[in-house]
């Protein structure tokens, strides 16, 4: 991990990403970053803000958009990927302001992805790691991302999330076999809510053995 934050900072991040939905639905407008930033959240940082609704013990994503890349300040982009998510997911309608109450935020903070270099494409499955890896899967103009807790949730192997990763991007699952795929890894550091405007932790992922 090239970086560092603190549970204090994730816990800024997603206060804020909440502020943020909430502000949005309330009166359409965009917030401002708050006065006293810490200095580690001014820096540019890729960053997906995921919205999960709460049924009991259960939670089913609402939303999942975010920034890949270190484009913009880390506080400018959870405010903006956290109203996306709620908001402009294709996969769903827009959320409503009653909603708050029964959805937790989380906020994953990316490194830069890098390539990963192979001499076999067979090689990549040795390469990434479940419970650690994200991916990004490149064809073209096809593009797929799958953040490092997905494959945990689901209990994947690596070839399974390198298969799924691709029918994110709209391609074929065994695409990352084929030459002129390009496949690259990241890192995260992962905060959520323990309830709807609950306590703040941060989320260390386990793999099923």
């Amino acid at each position: 991990m090239s970086f560092n934050l603190t549970d204090e900072d994730g816990a800024f991040l997603v206060r804020l990403a909440r502020k943020a939905v909430e502000e949005n639905l309330k009166s359409g407008r965009i917030i401002s970053p708050p006065e006293n930033v810490p200095p580690a959240l001014l820096e540019k940082r890729g960053v997906f803000v995921t919205i999960n609704s709460i049924m009991g013990e259960e939670k089913s994503l609402r939303g999942c958009i975010g920034f890949p890349y270190p484009i913009y300040p880390l506080v400018n982009a959870v405010i903006e990927a956290a109203i996306e998510s709620a908001t402009r997911d294709p996969r769903f309608p827009p959320m409503t302001l009653r909603e708050l109450d029964h959805v937790i935020f989380e906020v994953s903070v990316l490194t830069e992805p890098e390539l990963i270099k192979v001499n076999s494409a067979s090689e990549y499955p040795s390469k990434i790691k479940v419970g650690e890896d994200g991916l990004i899967v490149e064809r073209g103009f096809y593009r797929g991302l799958l953040l490092p807790q997905v494959p945990v949730e689901w209990n994947w192997d690596e070839e399974e999330f390198l298969c799924q990763c691709c029918l994110k991007a709209g391609l074929p699952p065994d695409c990352w076999l084929l030459k002129g795929t390009k496949i690259y890894k990241f890192q995260c550091v992962i905060f959520e809510e323990t309830s709807p405007k609950g306590p703040v932790i941060r989320r260390i992922l386990k793999r099923e053995k």
